[in-house]
């Protein structure tokens, strides 16, 4: 989406056109980005991530409510917005479902930029990044195209240490969801991660436990680059929340969520972002996550063993 608006209402000097370099970015123990990163020449932009207080930075969008490393950096960004130099450029709300819905948002009122071509991208955006599925069920058994697009871009493994999401960039500015779904790379890619969607199910249906109203597991002795997070409820429907620990190739990773098909009142749920945050992670007040060095496995444990008690301890 920021593509697409960048490229339609950021005209260069010249007219000669932008081209574009993507950088994925990851929640990690220590630093976040790295100086070299940013572009001398030319722009650089931030998307649905934390801000950084880098004087390159061009472009920022975020919706998270734990935006801000720090206070000072927060302090920042309000000192643009104050003064006017980045009121155009550097955009917050944590109101928005989706960092999506907030840049289509900017560039619609803001640009005066036709949104009807991006109905179906910004629709299945809210979805995805809201939890705004339907059903545990539709969740995890991801009958829709976007559900299996999304499997492919969170779970695909890099080749040749190039992320292959960034190939869906180009493809999801132009293409219908169903016709970037068909594309040969990514049928190739999806056959094997939805077998292996599937004994992920099963290796949580096996660890997994709920008590209280929080489902709990711990699969670090199965890494995994990343998983289906609606797997938890599918399982356990009665559970209000999910703490969750596994491993990657780079960190050990806790997960937090509350079940968005929860009967509960919303006055009565945990803000998980708050509780994230005490652990040097963040997210949303539904979802969140906390990232440990991947030799770190005790410590995540241990922070494990006490946000179930608080989330017990609060009716979970």
């Amino acid at each position: 989406m920021f593509t697409r608006f960048h490229t339609e209402c950021a005209k260069t000097a010249d007219g000669s056109g932008w081209r574009y370099a993507y950088q994925g970015l990851v929640h990690r123990a220590g630093s976040l980005f790295k100086d070299s990163w940013f572009e001398e020449r030319g722009e650089n932009a931030i998307v649905d991530f934390k801000y950084s207080a880098s004087p390159k930075l061009t472009w920022w969008f975020d919706h998270h409510l734990s935006a801000f490393m720090t206070v000072k950096d927060e302090e920042l960004f309000r000192r643009g917005q104050m003064d006017g130099s980045e009121t155009m450029r550097q955009f917050f709300d944590p109101a928005y479902t989706s960092c999506t819905g907030l840049i289509a948002h900017v560039a619609q009122t803001k640009f005066g930029m036709d949104m009807v071509p991006f109905r179906e991208l910004i629709y299945w955006a809210n979805i995805v990044d809201g939890a705004k599925y339907e059903s545990a069920t539709s969740a995890v058994e991801l009958a829709e195209p976007a559900m299996k697009l999304t499997m492919v871009i969170e779970s695909a493994p890099d080749e040749d240490g190039e992320s292959v999401s960034k190939k869906f960039i180009p493809l999801l500015t132009e293409m219908p969801l169903q016709e970037v779904l068909e594309q040969p790379f990514v049928q190739e890619l999806l056959g094997p991660l939805m077998e292996r969607h599937v004994a992920t199910v099963e290796l949580i249906r096996a660890r997994a436990v709920c008590e209280g109203g929080v489902i709990r597991f711990d699969i670090t002795d199965q890494p995994t680059e990343g998983y289906n997070k609606f797997i938890p409820y599918y399982l356990f429907p009665e559970g209000t929340y999910n703490v969750g620990l596994s491993k990657s190739s780079f960190r050990t990773k806790v997960s937090v969520g509350t079940n968005p098909w929860t009967t509960k009142d919303v006055g009565e749920l945990a803000n998980i972002a708050a509780i994230c945050e005490r652990y040097g992670g963040g997210g949303h007040a539904r979802v969140g996550a906390i990232s440990f060095a991947v030799d770190k496995e005790d410590e995540a444990r241990a922070a494990v063993g006490e946000i179930v008690a608080e989330l017990e301890k609060s009716g979970g």
